[in-house]
């Protein structure tokens, strides 16, 4: 039997308001005096038996017949009619989620707009049709979902704009104030349709129980059976006439009134044509209505056919019984009718019971999908933007998922939507932190751009030029601001540098000669290495080392031209370093450990200093890789026009390395040295 609140659903009365995203399936509950409530549950399989058909009325004999004067309608045996299948509750359709449409029927019309849904509700709210509950819960439905979409949209604008979402607030929807309003008046109308079908039922149930006391004053007076058959008939008119009584009396009332049917029924004396005529009359309304069920096996709407053949079985209670010899046959025909629709209602809905587990097994294995992003390391911002990219993927894949399980869909969207919430707050507190530590690194440039302003107007020469250098190789150390902000400190600071350096250039004009001589010789020295690389000699690696030494003897060169002349002279260096199978770290690493033992030399503690140094040296190149990978995830994400800057920070880090491995090495020579000297 359905509860109270499922009842009231199916027969129009108003109940209480719940979440947007919940739909109710009310059950089928089939009254025995002929109410048939509207159902999109499964039917039990099995037909319910008939109930056996009373004996035949005694025959009379001809004068009996003619001395009362008995009509020649004679009147139906009180056959009891089969009961269509009845559905548990439990057996109802999963409900589905918000985020998801009901799947059993979906709506004509599709709103856009809260505007539209307002306005249907509107016409529902003041129209003269009592508003059907499907609607009302599809328009409440589609309303909430325009409404939580809209508000998700303003708080990622608001986040996006930089806003803080604890600190963010709900502006009031002017259109729910109105929206509920006309809901209100919806419910309103409801409960009073309701309250009248109850009103109705109460005094249907009154004028069932006075036909009932009509029909055993009959009982009681059996020589005066035959003479009230046609106030008989009268009163099974009346009877079917009447509609629905409360649910809970419908079965007693029945089975009171086809006992008293049946006692009357066994006092009447009609002659045998009349009773066959209405045995007739009765196959034939029989005969139909097995007809029309046979039928429904075509009707592709199965829901539809279910209630139908609610109405053929009420039809089949009410009509008469048939000659006892056909009586099974009818029956049975009838009951096989109603089995083949029964069975494609129950399939109907294994289906879609069939259907909800697999989405939750897709939907599971989404929230496994999920919780293992979230679990991996984000090491900068490209790693954060990257796992995001995967999760918004993974949730669009989610609503392209229809319903899961009544009892699982609100825990497996929860669990869902609980990764998802744990990967974007961190996310959020990273990029809250990044812009914290912006903001410090802003700072520090501001400090320095300031430093280089109060010396770009200095004409001590030898120590500003110094002072500059470390400024810029501490700029270098800074981590990273926002791009705009960034681009606009550097000209700043570039601009103060170069007004000095150009004042300090045009100062030192008469040292350009020299730097054109050093140029020469440099260019001549180049020129010697190609000739080597060119036509290698036996001392090849010694010729090599002289003119490495007498390049690096030479002085300054011009400005502009020292960039062109540093790239020639690394190519032709790098192609015979290749050719001798010799790298610069390696010639590093000779060099070094060949003056280990000059510097033993100066005193028992000098390897140990070394080494200390190369300590400080090796943890700092660490740190200063660390701080170019973390600005290289962010300049991935951010920058959109500073692909050579990133190219140019690749270099700057796989240089770092390289020099890193040489440290280590240079550790390893002074360790080792360290034990010969032991031994």
């Amino acid at each position: 039997m359905m509860d109270s609140q499922e009842k009231a659903q199916v027969e129009g009365a108003p109940v209480e308001e719940t979440k947007v995203e919940e739909s109710s399936n009310a059950n089928v509950e089939v009254e025995a005096a002929g109410q048939v409530e509207t159902t999109v549950a499964p039917a039990v399989e099995t037909p319910v038996e008939e109930a056996p058909a009373l004996d035949e009325a005694p025959a009379v004999d001809e004068k009996t017949v003619a001395e009362e004067q008995v009509a020649t309608d004679e009147p139906a045996l009180a056959e009891e009619a089969p009961v269509a299948e009845k559905t548990p509750a439990d057996e109802a359709p999963a409900e589905e989620t918000a985020a998801e449409e009901p799947q059993e029927e979906a709506p004509k019309k599709i709103y856009k707009t809260k505007g539209e849904v307002l306005e249907r509700v509107a016409e529902l709210a003041h129209g003269e049709s009592t508003p059907g509950k499907e609607e009302v819960d599809m328009l409440k439905t589609v309303f909430y979902k325009l409404l939580v979409a809209e508000r998700e949209a303003a708080l990622k604008a608001y986040v996006d704009e930089g806003g803080d979402p604890e600190k963010y607030q709900i502006i009031p929807d002017v259109e729910e104030e109105k929206f509920k309003a006309e809901m209100a008046l919806i419910k309103e109308r409801r409960a009073k349709v309701f309250q009248q079908m109850e009103n109705e039922k109460a005094e249907n149930l009154q004028k069932k129980l006075d036909i009932i006391e009509k029909v055993k004053a009959m009982v009681t007076s059996p020589e005066s059976a035959n003479k009230s058959y046609q106030e008989f008939k009268k009163l099974q008119q009346e009877w079917r006439e009447i509609k629905s009584v409360p649910a809970e009396r419908a079965s007693e009332l029945w089975k009171t009134y086809q006992h008293y049917v049946e006692q009357y029924y066994d006092q009447l004396r009609l002659n045998s044509e009349a009773r066959e005529y209405d045995f007739r009359k009765n196959l034939e309304i029989k005969t139909k209505l097995c007809e029309a069920a046979e039928k429904l096996a075509e009707e592709s709407d199965v829901i539809s056919a279910f209630h139908q053949l609610q109405e053929l079985h009420q039809q089949y209670r009410e009509a008469g019984p048939v000659a006892k010899d056909l009586r099974e046959q009818v029956w049975t025909r009838f009951k096989a009718a109603s089995t083949i629709i029964n069975k494609r209602h129950q399939q109907h809905f294994e289906t879609l019971r069939s259907k909800e587990e697999e989405n939750l097994a897709r939907k599971t294995e989404l929230c496994e999908k999920v919780e293992a992003i979230a679990k991996e390391e984000n090491k900068g911002a490209a790693d954060w933007e990257r796992h995001t990219r995967e999760i918004i993927a993974v949730q669009a894949e989610w609503k392209t998922i229809g319903f899961a399980p009544q009892k699982m869909n609100v825990k497996i969207f929860e669990r869902f939507r609980a990764a998802c919430d744990d990967f974007f707050g961190r996310k959020t507190q990273f990029f809250r932190d990044m812009k914290s530590r912006f903001a410090e690194n802003a700072d520090k440039k501001r400090a320095l751009v300031e430093q280089a302003k109060a010396l770009q107007d200095s004409t001590d020469w030898k120590a500003t030029s110094e002072k500059l250098t470390a400024l810029q190789k501490e700029w270098k150390t800074i981590g990273m601001v926002p791009k705009k902000l960034g681009d606009q400190l550097w000209n700043e600071f570039l601009g103060a540098c170069n007004k000095f350096f150009e004042a300090r250039n045009a100062a030192n004009a008469g040292t350009r000669g020299e730097e054109r001589e050093n140029l020469a010789k440099k260019r001549d020295v180049i020129a010697r290495l190609k000739a080597v690389l060119e036509q290698p000699v036996d001392d090849m690696q010694d010729t090599v080392q002289a003119l490495v030494d007498e390049y690096n003897g030479i002085g300054h060169v011009p400005f502009r031209e020292k960039d062109k002349l540093f790239k020639e002279y690394h190519e032709v260096l790098d192609r015979l370093y290749k050719e001798l199978n010799v790298t610069v770290a390696r010639r590093r690493l000779d060099n070094f450990r060949n003056n280990l033992k000059n510097v033993a030399e100066r005193g028992a503690n000098a390897l140990d200093n070394e080494r200390t140094r190369l300590m400080r040296r090796y943890d700092g190149l660490k740190q200063e890789i660390q701080t170019y990978e973390n600005n290289l995830g962010f300049l991935s994400v951010s920058s959109k026009k500073g692909n050579s800057l990133i190219e140019e920070m690749r270099r700057k880090v796989q240089k770092l390395k390289d020099e890193l491995d040489l440290v280590k090495e240079k550790i390893k020579a002074i360790d080792a040295e360290n034990s010969a000297d032991e031994d």
